[in-house]
């Protein structure tokens, strides 16, 4: 019988050690981390806020590509002709369930290859999207975003340069104060690699000490980063986009009043760094103090407050001298349908002494995002579903082509690139360096109920193919869709 005890003890003392390894490597992203090969490429649908009439949903659909506060997804590597890309996938079975994908386009064969299962996220939640960068080595990092505290963020980088097969997970830390601390916990990522410098990383922490807290962070190698920086922490908080130019970084920003909720978010923000955050200043040059606390402060483009207008964050742009536009979209009220038309395209340029803000055109819904190219012939175009589609003042729609000769003070549309479509395209992003040849990354879904997602892409003159979602081999080449 004390032979029995002793080895009666002997095996739960081994089961509990092998239960704490495992929640150990559960902390750790060992065990969600997957490295496997799918079968072709599916996008998650989401959805947010039951609206309770005809649109269903505040937001709503094929989001693989959301949101406009994750960047960047795409990034064009010339040193091997291929275009990485990262999105929201799904399962075969689940439309719902989010997943991290990662994969490329191979430039000189035109092919895409069975696509890297990095991880399951564990929720049907959108906002836990991943982001990808690139550094000068060639090693792909994968930034696993998350919604709030509730859920762990990660950091991966591929074992070998430019190659998507393996990911191994990154125990980051920070600098907080004396200390160093493990990073656990980030939303709404957005992380730019600059060359021969590092890391420039744009996030949001929830509850620190504002609702929606947008705060900054560097580092040089992607492991060791620095303290957290709050860049603004005014009333409830911020939604932010940023970009990063030849000799600046920059961030434009929204509020959310006190007493007004998340959804209605205001007025227009710009800061920006010449030194990778040690310093902050507005586009004029004049010095910050952060975290901005007040709203007016020197950091303020536009007061949109003061017109009852919401503003809708899409995208960010240095131009030809390295001076920021940015593209957002002005509603008056965050519910879908005509009763909050007219939903206005809008760019605020900085000319060097003073903000120009232009209307551009319209759209059916607050959530329509699309993304803003500025060739070196100071050509600006816009890619975006703007036009109508399958399910109208639901985001996306159809996807159209604008251009401005004119650093938008007028545009034409160039050209529409989808058209009869069964489910809306939303979410029309731009890759970083982008080629001519995969000038353009989106997803589309139906708008008012759970369905299916593809993800597309389009060149440069505006042909649209679509990835496929079942894959018999190890590569395949993407399906031309019918022109309009």
């Amino acid at each position: 019988m004390p032979f029995l005890r002793i080895l009666l003890a002997f095996i739960i003392a081994t089961c509990f050690l092998a239960n704490a390894a495992s929640a150990q490597s559960d902390r750790d992203g060992e065990a969600v981390t997957l490295n496997r090969k799918a079968d072709g490429y599916r996008g998650i649908w989401y959805m947010n806020q039951p609206s309770g009439d005809e649109y269903v949903y505040k937001y709503s659909g094929g989001l693989g590509t959301y949101c406009a506060k994750h960047k960047p997804f795409a990034v064009y590597c010339p040193e091997v002709e291929k275009t990485f890309f990262c999105y929201g996938g799904a399962k075969p079975d689940n439309d719902r369930r989010l997943l991290h994908m990662v994969s490329y386009f191979d430039h000189k064969t035109k092919t895409v290859p069975r696509p890297t299962l990095l991880l399951d996220k564990q929720t049907s939640d959108a906002h836990d999207n991943p982001v990808i960068s690139v550094d000068d080595d060639g090693y792909i990092w994968i930034f696993s975003t998350s919604h709030g505290t509730s859920r762990p963020s990660y950091i991966h980088r591929s074992r070998q340069p430019w190659d998507i097969s393996e990911f191994e997970i990154i125990p980051a830390t920070r600098q907080d104060g004396d200390e160093t601390v493990p990073i656990t916990n980030f939303s709404y990522m957005q992380a730019w690699h600059l060359p021969e410098k590092g890391f420039a990383a744009f996030f949001t922490r929830y509850g620190y000490p504002a609702a929606r807290t947008i705060c900054f962070m560097s580092s040089p190698d992607g492991k060791e980063w620095s303290e957290w920086q709050r860049i603004a922490a005014i009333h409830q908080g911020h939604y932010q986009i940023s970009a990063a130019g030849r000799s600046r970084i920059g961030s434009a920003f929204n509020y959310h009043p006190d007493g007004k909720g998340l959804n209605w978010r205001t007025n227009l923000y710009y800061v920006e760094s010449q030194d990778m955050g040690d310093t902050w200043q507005t586009a004029s040059g004049e010095q910050l103090e952060l975290p901005l606390r007040d709203v007016d402060n020197a950091a303020l483009i536009h007061d949109y407050e003061a017109e009852g207008l919401n503003v809708y964050l899409k995208d960010i742009r240095y131009d030809a001298d390295d001076l920021p536009v940015i593209l957002y979209i002005t509603s008056r009220g965050y519910e879908s349908g005509p009763k909050n038309d007219p939903r206005t395209w809008t760019t605020a340029r900085w000319t060097g002494s003073e903000w120009e803000i232009r209307p551009a055109f319209t759209s059916d819904n607050n959530y329509d995002m699309g993304s803003l190219w500025i060739d070196g012939d100071g050509r600006w175009q816009i890619i975006a579903p703007t036009e109508t589609g399958p399910q109208p003042y639901n985001p996306g729609g159809e996807v159209a082509s604008w251009i401005s000769d004119d650093r938008g003070a007028t545009w034409q549309q160039q050209k529409q690139l989808t058209a009869r479509s069964p489910r809306n395209h939303t979410y029309v992003r731009r890759p970083v360096n982008a080629h001519p040849d995969f000038y353009a990354l989106w997803a589309d879904g139906h708008g008012r109920q759970p369905s299916s997602s593809n993800i597309y892409f389009c060149n440069r003159e505006g042909d649209v193919f679509v990835l496929p979602r079942q894959m018999d081999g190890e590569t395949a080449k993407p399906e031309r869709v019918p022109s309009p």
